[in-house]
C-alpha cells in the first residue's frame, strides 16, 4: 500500500497552457479541438520487435528506467552508477533498481521528464500518489502486475494510445525481420522503418570496415568499390521502401555538406578504405555523402532528414563500458549556412527533394535555419529536437521562426523516443504548447480565431503527414 505520508499526483487540465485568463481559455479551445486527433509519430528508437513478437514488456525497471537515457543521465549525474540501474545488461534486482530511482524522482522536478512520466504513471497506469521512497514498492507493483496483462502488451498499447502510424529507425545493416514479421501478421498496426546509414557512411564508427563487408555480403556489390558502395545504398533504401520507408535519417556531427568530382569522390573513398585518412578526411566523406544521399532522394523520394550538432559519446568511460546511447551525447554549436551550400547549390531549387533540419544549437533559429527553409523549396524545419523538446524549448523555437520561415514550412512534432509509454505524453505537450503560442498570436490579433483553428490542427496532425509522405 502507499506511505501514508504520500502526497496525490494529479495532472491539472490546463497545464503548460497561458497564464493570462483569457488567453488560457482560448488556448484550452484550440487544444481541445486537437487533444484527440491520432498520433503521427516519423521519426523514433522503439524497438520494431516490440510490435513484432507482442511480448509483456516485463517489469517497471525494465520498461521506464533501463532504456531511457533521459532518465538515467540525470540519475548518473547524481552519482547514481548505471550498473545499479541495470543499464548495459548489469545483473541488478530490478525492484531495488526502481527503488534508487524512486528515492531521487525529485531530481527530475522541472524537467520533461518529470512530465511526461507523471502522465505514463497517472494516465497509462491509474496512479493517484505521487513516486518517492515510500511509493516505490506500490509503483513497481502496479505497474509490474499491469504489465503482465494483454491490456499492455505492445499492440494493445499502441491502439490504445491512438497512433496512427510509428517510424522505427534502423541501419542499412539490418534485416528488417521484425518489419516483415508485423506486415505478415495481419495486425493493422502501421510501423514503417526509416534508412539510417550512419554505419556505412561515417568512416570514425566502430567497425567500419567490417560493416562495409557485411554491406558487400547483404547486397551482392562490391562496397570496397566506389561505384558498388553507392549501388548497394541504392538497393538497400528501395528494400527499406518496399518495407514502409519513406524517410532516411543522418546523424552526422555537423551539417557539413561538399559536392565532389567522381576522380576525386573514389580517392577520397580508397583513403577511407585504406585506413590513413585524417578528422578531416572523415568529415569530408560524411559531407559528401549527405550529397550522394540527397541525390538518391531525388530519385526515390524518401525523404532527408539530417540532425547534426550532438557530440557523440563524450564520456569515454560510459562509451567503453556500456556503448552508444547512454546519455553522454551534447549538444555543440552547429553552422548550417556554408555547410549546407554544396548541396543546396545542385538540389537547393529542386521539388523532387525535400530535406528536414533538425538543430540542438538554438542559436541558429532565427538567424540560419528560418531563413534557409524560408526560401530554398526543399528544407523544411524540424521541431524542437531532444534537449529542447520541452516546453520552453518548443516555444523558443516557435517564437524565433516562424515570422520567417512561417508555419507550413515546420513539419509538426516528433517525438525521437526509445521510450514508448512517453509517445503520448510528449505529443500532448507539444500540442498544448503550439495551442498557447496560437492563441497569443489570436489574443495580439497577429492572426484570426479561425487561423488559430486551422493551424492547430495543421501543426498536431496534417503537416507531419505531408511533409513525412505518411
Amino acid at each position: 500500500m502507499p506511505h501514508s505520508a504520500s502526497r496525490p499526483l494529479t495532472l491539472h487540465p490546463d497545464r503548460l497552457l497561458p497564464a493570462d485568463p483569457a488567453t488560457r481559455a482560448l488556448a484550452r479551445e484550440l487544444y481541445a479541438s486537437v487533444a484527440g486527433l491520432p498520433i503521427v509519430s516519423p521519426h523514433g528508437h522503439t524497438d520494431p520487435s516490440w510490435f513484432a513478437g507482442n511480448a509483456s514488456f516485463g517489469n517497471a525497471t525494465e520498461l521506464l528506467l533501463v532504456p531511457d537515457h533521459y532518465v538515467f543521465r540525470m540519475l548518473y549525474s547524481q552519482g547514481v552508477p548505471m550498473e545499479a540501474l541495470g543499464v548495459g545488461g548489469a545483473k541488478v534486482d530490478p525492484r531495488e533498481a526502481w527503488r534508487l530511482f524512486a528515492e531521487r524522482y525529485h531530481l527530475f522536478r522541472g524537467t520533461p521528464s518529470r512530465m511526461w512520466l507523471d502522465w505514463v504513471f497517472a494516465e497509462a497506469f491509474g496512479i493517484d500518489v505521487r513516486l518517492d521512497g515510500g511509493t516505490s514498492d506500490h509503483y513497481f507493483d502496479t505497474i509490474t502486475d499491469a504489465l503482465t496483462t494483454d491490456a499492455f502488451r505492445p499492440r494493445a498499447l499502441f491502439e490504445r494510445f491512438n497512433i496512427e502510424v510509428i517510424a522505427t529507425t534502423e541501419s542499412p545493416l539490418d534485416s528488417l525481420e521484425h518489419h516483415a514479421v508485423i506486415g505478415a501478421s495481419g495486425w493493422q498496426g502501421k510501423v514503417v522503418t526509416a534508412y539510417r546509414p550512419d554505419p556505412v557512411v561515417d568512416p570514425d564508427f566502430e567497425g567500419f570496415r567490417d560493416n562495409l563487408r557485411t554491406f558487400s555480403d547483404l547486397t551482392g556489390e562490391d562496397c570496397l568499390s566506389w561505384t558498388g558502395y553507392l549501388n548497394a545504398h541504392r538497393q538497400r533504401r528501395a528494400f527499406f521502401a518496399s518495407m514502409g520507408a519513406t524517410s532516411t535519417d543522418h546523424g552526422h556531427p555537423t551539417a557539413l555538406t561538399a559536392d565532389l568530382g567522381t576522380v576525386e569522390a573514389e580517392a577520397l573513398f580508397r583513403k577511407v578504405l585504406a585506413g590513413t585518412f585524417t578528422a578531416e578526411d572523415a568529415e569530408l566523406f560524411r559531407a559528401q555523402m549527405l550529397t550522394e544521399m540527397a541525390a538518391m532522394s531525388i530519385d526515390d523520394g524518401l525523404v532527408m532528414q539530417i540532425h547534426p550538432g550532438a557530440f557523440r559519446n563524450h564520456n569515454a568511460r560510459v562509451f567503453e563500458t556500456f556503448g552508444r546511447d547512454k546519455g553522454a551525447d551534447i549538444p555543440s554549436r552547429t553552422e548550417y549556412v556554408r555547410a549546407l551550400k554544396p548541396l543546396l547549390d545542385r538540389f537547393g531549387n529542386d521539388p523532387r527533394l525535400s530535406v528536414i533540419l533538425f538543430t540542438l544549437d538554438e542559436s541558429t533559429y532565427a538567424r540560419e535555419l528560418a531563413p534557409l527553409a524560408g526560401h530554398y523549396p526543399c528544407l523544411k524545419l524540424g521541431p524542437a529536437w531532444w534537449f529542447h523538446d520541452s516546453p520552453e524549448g518548443m516555444r523558443r523555437f516557435r517564437r524565433a521562426t516562424t515570422e520567417t520561415a512561417g508555419f507550413y514550412n515546420t513539419v509538426g512534432f516528433n517525438d525521437d523516443t526509445r521510450a514508448f509509454l512517453s509517445i503520448p505524453a510528449r505529443h500532448d505537450v507539444a500540442r498544448r504548447i503550439d495551442c498557447g503560442f496560437l492563441a497569443e498570436l489570436v489574443m495580439e490579433h497577429r492572426i484570426e480565431d479561425w487561423e488559430a483553428a486551422e493551424l492547430a490542427q495543421e501543426l498536431s496532425y496534417n503537416l507531419v503527414k505531408q511533409a513525412y509522405k505518411l
